[in-house]
């Protein structure tokens, strides 16, 4: 989607739709920056990524250097068109939010969730403007929002409304992208903004936004890689999967460690503001930690399918739980692990 009345400072990365985005527009599929391959071998591992995404922090941390396989990077715009690539077997694998899967799911993708992150959700937030009247959830009956459907910040929502005992019948819910939101927002034409990182970190920076409530306590802060059930049955990429799972384990153990060089990198990779960065590294991005998909992960996200079919927002109800392949699991800590945490958000 192309942003109409963003304004300039935030234009480019607002159209940026990184990897908790849900439902989008349909994207560019490969192409753009980003795509090439890396590694040598005659084994080549198709992965799909978003800008800034699993690419830019391998690289960033060094896991590029010494791939024994290669990797062909496609790079799409979000996680649903991303998804339909690996259940077309276009694509490998690759890394998506908690809600993506599960309109996928429910659509009968052939997709395998195969590994987790746990990150703090302090950077799925409900946005009001600085001077909005607004002081607390509650003040939200009534009032007009703007949210990417079927994206993780749509789930936040509805969550944050049942929280309070609302329903989103008891507000007016306006569908849109970020970049269009943004500009919902900026001209007062919705009360609030339910979006997420590095979004959240932006408009607090240059919107004149302010944190009415977060997503922490409230949303699993869990997102996924996903895997093609083809790529999975291959004994050679089955390999290579696990090899690039641990990889990325390693390379967000760097992130941790050196946030104020992954910030810049990030910021080189994707436009934003090196201060935007480093914000969304502290509040989200860099409080990940790799985490088994096990029963508890399954019947976090079974709450997810749940909800959305009961608000007929997917066709059916189903079995989380057959999406997954815990083949990859071993060693790893329980979904419940705790985030980092680089001390109080901002």
């Amino acid at each position: 989607m192309r942003p109409r009345h963003t304004a300039p400072a935030l234009l480019l990365p607002l159209a940026l739709l990184l990897a908790a985005c849900g439902a989008s527009p349909r994207g560019e599929g490969a192409g753009g920056t980003g795509s090439g391959t890396d590694g040598k071998g005659s084994l080549t591992l198709n992965v799909g990524d978003q800008k800034g995404g699993s690419e830019a922090v391998l690289r960033a941390a060094g896991e590029l250097d010494d791939l024994p396989y290669k990797i062909k990077w496609s790079t799409f715009t979000s996680g649903p068109p991303l998804l339909e690539a690996i259940n077309a077997g276009a694509v490998d694998v690759g890394g998506v939010g908690n809600t993506p899967p599960v309109f996928a799911a429910a659509a009968n993708s052939k997709i395998k969730v195969i590994a987790g992150s746990h990150s703090r959700s302090d950077g799925e937030a409900i946005l009001v403007k600085k001077d909005s009247p607004l002081k607390r959830p509650s003040h939200l009956k009534g009032k007009s929002i703007a949210v990417a459907q079927g994206s993780s910040a749509h789930y936040q929502l509805i969550a944050q409304l049942k929280k309070i005992g609302l329903t989103p019948k008891d507000v007016t819910l306006n569908y849109l992208q970020p970049a269009d939101a943004l500009a919902a927002f900026s001209r007062g034409k919705v009360d609030a903004w339910a979006v997420w990182d590095p979004y959240t970190s932006q408009a607090l920076d240059q919107a004149d936004a302010r944190v009415l409530a977060t997503g922490q306590g409230v949303v699993n802060g869990l997102s996924f890689q996903v895997a093609a059930p083809s790529a999975l049955d291959d004994k050679k990429k089955s390999a290579a999967l696990k090899d690039y799972t641990d990889r990325l384990r390693r390379a967000q153990n760097w992130v941790f460690k050196h946030p104020d060089a992954w910030a810049k990198a990030w910021s080189e990779e994707t436009g934003l503001p090196r201060k935007v960065a480093r914000d969304a590294v502290e509040r989200t991005r860099g409080t990940a930690v790799a985490v088994a998909v096990d029963k508890a992960a399954i019947a976090s996200e079974q709450q997810i399918v749940d909800t959305f079919a009961g608000l007929d927002l997917i066709p059916r109800k189903y079995d989380f739980g057959s999406f997954v392949d815990p083949r990859f699991n071993g060693g790893l800590p329980p979904s419940s692990t705790p985030p980092r945490t680089y001390g109080k958000a901002k």
